[in-house]
């Protein structure tokens, strides 16, 4: 049926189709909730709407309703149906699905057949979620079974054979339930497992009963005592990982074994929601050993932030970052359920999310390098009845009654919400330069901001001294939302390293601390520091490791010593005073004995140590022991003492403007700027101290966003700058978007144009578009 060869690729942090790079833009729909006679209706919405590609989940529960009874036929149906419209699929089979599935996509049977599979944790208890034990051979078997169903369907019309698959997801939201309800998997066949992984890793003395006597290991894991606590937490979450690698890696292997090859796998990384992802990298904590073995894995966020205000602009950006930290060498990321539509999921009016919703996540997306966001649920449908009717209230396939996915932008019965057309909008922008979107790269400012996966070991949760440092961990989320909102606000664009695993390969680093830091990583970084390192720590000194010992190895090499704690309470509001700065109140400071250092915060009535800086080596440190309010002259200040300014600043004393960059090798670039506010901004760009723009004022209204062009070729045409962005392309025409603002674009090299005034200077042509007018030019 098809004959191609060429593979799909993950290279250089770019997904290359055919050998060029591509964004990938896709709607999932789901068939199996849309009539067939309505699929080609769906399909021409998607691709009106400026999708290039499809996504489905692929459920067990709908097409294996008797077990080893498979019904297959509709899922190649509909492949072929995307395919006969040149759009690619992306195939999301399970066996875990979610989507509001019962049992999240699981046959029910399934629970029957394999009772040996329902995991058991602590205090014996059985999960109550649909969880099951992912090394169980009974469970692993119908697996393999199910994939040996569908697989051969993919394989047959992946993209290297001229078809059009170009990924396949390996499950979906591995680690999730496991985290929601503290329930980590303590099955026998896990422990054995587990007991042999401690062994191998710590030898026989690692902890206090005899890991090899099952019946000790067991009582003693699923009712520790709270002296094991620390690390049995710690164990068990690091257990995790590799075991949820090794899981990924056997449906890999069942998915090849049926010739699903040449196409990346994809890895869902779960953790939003709530309109916030300050819990997100728990998901990356769990799964980023498994998608960073290798490169043809592609990770995969979920996307619930709702809309892109003040309060979550940064958790979008350090969401994306940190996913970027954490992969394989030249990996790209992506985002599998990229939230658009209302928001109204409870279907009782009281969301209604805006068009700049989606919008400034898609933007801020791709300027962060995401190859892939697949809309998430770009179309409603409704659930059918399960074959075997279940006596639990409806007997339908899923959860949410007759009808799903009534937030989308195309309703359950095809009708378009206004959301669709804001989405139309966004995708034609993205689109019309999506060559050159497709290859660019961050640019960033010489700082970056500190992950640390094991912060985020937080799922698992045992009373006592466990719990409570997983408190202390929990507390560093705060942090992490300070700096990154402070940098963003005030015009800093930089990435995210894992210092955990990986090099510090940038001059500065922002890192938000708490009292707990493994003795490896606080020997690194005072290694780096004195290379000549310039470390930014906010929030608590380290003074223990991750298990609650005491470890020093950072403080030490400073000359420095904890002393203790401030905190806020009934009839006690703290205050620090800061050099230069009006006096603040803290809740939570962390006070130090710094005798070598340059003071510059102090608690106000004991006047005890709260921020300094001091030299270590070639480098330098700067602390401050709290969170602080998002001053501007405070946060200016402060990353100067590490050396660190924006190069390019729009000097708005309201803050609340972001401006990203991205470059290619060619040297072409685009300035993503979005207003995060409801008020028009004037914005007077600089860059490195002198004017962009020729020194134009940059207009942008309220809740918008413009994708700037800077250098960027067109076959002869050259755009030099713009202070719109391009609305669409054409094989010999630019259209560039209407705005209220009058806009000007720099060109050189041609024909024609249809600006009302044109005016020649040293870099070209200079354009002028009046408000409410498009501007076009010719080559």
């Amino acid at each position: 049926m098809y004959t191609r060869t060429t593979l799909v690729e993950l290279r250089d942090r770019r997904l290359l189709i055919e050998g060029v790079p591509r964004i990938v833009l896709s709607g999932e729909i789901h068939y199996f909730r849309t009539d067939p006679k309505d699929w080609e209706d769906r399909i021409l919405k998607l691709k009106e709407v400026g999708c290039n590609a499809v996504a489905s989940y692929i459920p067990w529960c709908v097409h294996e309703q008797d077990p080893g009874v498979f019904e297959v036929q509709q899922i190649a149906d509909y492949i072929d149906l995307c395919h006969k419209h040149g759009l690619w699929f992306i195939a999301r089979p399970g066996p875990f699905v979610m989507a509001e599935m019962k049992h999240e996509g699981i046959p029910g049977w399934i629970y029957e057949k394999h009772k040996d599979a329902i995991v058991v944790s602590f205090k014996d208890e059985k999960s109550f979620t649909a969880t099951l034990d992912f090394s169980n051979p009974g469970y692993l078997d119908a697996v393999q079974k199910w994939y040996g169903a569908v697989m051969p369907i993919l394989a047959e019309r992946l993209q290297p054979k001229g078809g059009p698959v170009i990924a396949v997801q390996l499950d979906n939201e591995v680690g999730m339930l496991h985290w929601v309800t503290n329930q980590p998997d303590l099955s026998d066949d896990t422990l054995c497992d587990f007991a042999q992984w401690i062994q191998e890793k710590y030898g026989h003395h690692r902890y206090p009963f005899d890991m090899n006597d099952p019946f000790k290991r067991r009582q003693a894991i699923r009712h520790p005592a709270p002296s094991v606590g620390p690390m049995l937490q710690h164990d068990l979450a690091d257990f995790e990982r590799q075991r949820f690698t090794k899981y990924f890696n056997t449906l890999r292997s069942y998915a090849e074994q049926f010739g699903v090859k040449g196409v990346p796998f994809i890895i869902n990384i779960h953790g939003t929601g709530g309109g916030r992802s300050t819990m997100y990298p728990i998901g990356i904590s769990q799964l980023y050993q498994a998608y960073s073995q290798d490169s043809n894995f592609l990770p995969g966020s979920d996307h619930y932030l709702g809309e892109i205000t003040r309060q979550n602009a940064q958790d979008m950006y350090f969401l994306n970052a940190f996913t970027s930290a954490t992969t394989h060498p030249g990996q790209p990321i992506g985002g599998t359920e990229f939230e658009v539509g209302t928001g109204d999921y409870g279907e009782i009016g009281s969301v209604r999310m805006s068009g700049a919703a989606a919008d400034f996540k898609v933007r801020m997306s791709i300027a962060q390098e995401n190859r892939l966001l697949n809309y998430y649920l770009l179309a409603g449908g409704h659930n059918s009845f399960l074959k075997h009717r279940p006596k639990d209230g409806n007997g339908r396939i899923a959860t949410t009654g007759e009808r799903h996915g009534f937030a989308a932008p195309i309703g359950p019965e095809g009708v378009l919400d206004p959301t669709y057309f804001a989405l139309k909008d966004t995708n034609r922008a993205i689109l019309a330069v999506e060559d050159k979107l497709a290859t660019m790269t961050e640019e960033h400012d010489d700082l970056a901001l500190a992950f640390v996966p094991d912060y985020y070991r937080t799922n698992v949760k045992i009373d006592g001294p466990g719990r409570e440092i997983t408190q202390h961990l929990e507390q560093i989320r705060e942090g992490v939302e300070n700096l990154t909102r402070s940098l963003l606000f005030l015009g800093f664009r930089f990435p995210a390293i894992n210092v955990q695993d990986r090099p510090i390969t940038s001059g500065a680093l922002v890192f938000a601390s708490c009292r707990h830091l493994s003795d490896a990583l606080q020997q690194k970084l005072a290694d780096w520091v004195r290379a000549g390192g310039r470390l930014l720590l906010l929030g608590d000194l380290p003074y223990l490791d991750m298990e609650g010992k005491p470890c020093t190895i950072l403080a030490d090499a400073m000359g420095v010593k904890p002393i203790g704690f401030v905190e806020g309470r009934d009839g006690y509001s703290p205050a620090v005073q800061v050099t230069d700065e009006p006096e603040i109140s803290a809740w939570h400071m962390h006070t130090v004995d710094a005798p070598r250092a340059d003071i510059f915060a102090r608690v106000a009535d004991t006047q005890a140590v709260v921020g300094w800086q001091q030299t270590l080596g070639k480098g330098t440190v700067v602390m401050m022991g709290m969170n602080y309010p998002l001053h501007e002259r405070f946060w200016r200040k402060l990353y100067k003492r590490i050396g660190c300014e924006p190069a390019i600043q729009h000097h708005d004393p309201l803050l609340g403007v972001l401006t990203l960059s991205t470059s290619n090798s060619a040297g072409e670039r685009f300035l993503h700027v979005i207003n995060l506010d409801s008020e028009t901004r004037h914005l007077r760009l600089t860059e490195q101290g002198h004017p962009m723009f020729g020194g134009a004022v940059l207009g942008l209204s309220g809740r918008k966003a413009k994708m700037l062009p800077m250098e960027c070729q067109f076959g002869p045409a050259k755009v030099v700058y713009s202070t719109t962005e391009i609305l669409s392309r054409s094989k010999n025409e630019l259209l560039f978007r209407p705005t209220e603002f009058t806009e000007l674009v720099l060109v050189q090299g041609i024909k024609h144009h249809n600006a009302v005034a044109s005016e020649t200077v040293a870099g070209g042509q200079l354009l002028t578009q009046p408000p409410g007018a498009s501007l076009q030019i010719q080559w």
